[in-house]
């Protein structure tokens, strides 16, 4: 493939877990990666791994909390790569403390909410012009079967019994953010849909999910490489899942 017809592919919290293998499986598809990352020794360290395996990557300074991060990403981006084709909302965070809506520490969802919510709203508003760029733009958001009112109201959901209040309503608001920016987008030819990853180990829940990072990354790689197909959606390894 010619470099300069290599779809390029920037994933946000690329360092570790499910982020890094999206953005391994990615790369090993022909994409140029882009790694979004705050901390910038793991995200040289993280590129350097993806090149050592041969794949075309390297790190982008991103910080969702931070503006002038997310403007001087954008501004690095459109000068050397010049557009976005596939942009991947993967970084979230679960608080510790989180838990049932009357006790639960408010501050502990407001900064659920600042990552997995707020936080993805800010990066996408400053890439989106770059996915604009795009013949094909792609944008998935990974979610959470947490974010699904649905299941939360069953009682019977194998899952049930997990009720974090700033998280599982986080995933839900970006769910319907995905939506949202699905409606908004309909006539440009970028597909937005929302992704659950299914139970990983990671560090996010100390490693005690029963997927492996490749499991748990293949939704998210698989949405983003449809090369048509819906938008506004919400699925998982085994379909579409409930809102």
């Amino acid at each position: 493939m010619n470099a300069a017809d290599r779809r390029i592919a920037l994933v946000t919290g690329a360092n570790k877990g499910i982020g890094l293998e999206v953005a391994r499986q990615l790369g090993k598809a022909g994409h140029r990666i882009l790694l979004g990352a705050r901390d910038k020794t793991r995200g040289l360290e993280a590129a350097r791994a993806l090149q050592a395996e041969g794949i075309d990557a390297r790190h982008v300074a991103l910080d969702l909390s931070d503006v002038a991060s997310l403007k001087a990403a954008a501004a690095d981006i459109e000068a050397h790569e010049g557009r976005i084709d596939v942009l991947v909302n993967n970084a979230g965070v679960a608080i510790q403390g989180d838990g049932l809506p009357g006790n639960v520490d408010v501050d502990v969802v407001r900064r659920t909410f600042e990552t997995n919510y707020f936080g993805t709203i800010a990066v996408t508003q400053a890439l989106l012009p770059l996915v604009k760029k795009s013949s094909s733009g792609r944008i998935v958001n990974v979610s959470s079967g947490l974010g699904s009112i649905t299941h939360n109201a069953d009682p019977d959901w194998p899952y049930a019994a997990v009720k974090l209040t700033g998280y599982n309503a986080s995933k839900a608001a970006l769910n319907m953010f995905t939506v949202l920016l699905a409606a908004e987008l309909k006539d440009t030819g970028i597909k937005v849909n929302a992704v659950d990853p299914g139970y990983t180990a990671t560090d996010l829940n100390g490693n005690s999910g029963h997927q492996t990072v490749a499991e748990g990354a293949a939704e998210t790689v698989r949405v983003a490489l449809l090369p048509d197909g819906p938008t506004g959606g919400f699925s998982n390894s085994e379909g579409v899942e409930p809102w």
